[in-house]
């Protein structure tokens, strides 16, 4: 099942969800929207290889906006720090965004039981558009689990993306490829 917007903050009043900085106007009927952080990150070298650390240049979105190219693949990042203790994640799109052209990610739109952090975006467009720091890009809605993980995300070995960030991260499938005493 999804959360309401009252379940939602029923659920801010226990702690099992943080929402960091939090503002009722965003808050949906069954979703929170979330905004564009002000740095995107892109890929250095044209080709990427999943087993190096593929380096990624920062840049800031000024005032003004940023034109987003089809033929780039961009990193976004959320305004929005988010914890999550006992529910299910998903980061959707706002359909105004998606009315645009803008896709926010490419795969990676569930979170973990345990994930703290802000949602790093697989940001692609089919023409050009510009975007603004802190426009509205999606949404987070929370599904209810049956059961406790055994070991939330953030307390795994493998978790790669658990450091508290304010910049998109780029892909660290490269540590997929260490033997587990390096992880």
């Amino acid at each position: 099942m999804i959360l309401t917007d009252t379940q939602i903050c029923d659920e801010m009043r226990k702690g099992t969800i943080v929402i960091e900085p939090f503002d009722p106007e965003c808050l949906g009927s069954n979703s929170y929207d979330v905004h564009l952080g002000r740095t995107l990150a892109v890929y250095r070298d044209e080709i990427l290889d999943a087993r190096v650390h593929n380096k990624v240049d920062y840049l800031d979105i000024p005032d003004e906006g940023l034109i987003l190219l089809p033929h780039r693949f961009y990193l976004g990042v959320t305004v929005e720090y988010t914890e999550t203790h006992a529910h299910v994640p998903f980061l959707e799109g706002k359909s105004s965004i998606g009315r645009l052209g803008i896709d926010i990610h490419a795969t990676a739109g569930k979170g973990d039981i345990g994930f703290c952090n802000t949602w790093t975006l697989e940001i692609s467009v089919k023409q050009p558009v510009r975007v603004y720091a802190g426009m509205p890009i999606g949404q987070l809605i929370y599904f209810e689990v049956s059961g406790t993980p055994a070991t939330p995300y953030r307390k795994k070995t493998s978790a790669k993306y658990s450091a508290r960030t304010d910049k998109p991260v780029e892909s660290m499938m490269w540590k997929n490829f260490l033997p587990k005493e390096q992880l």
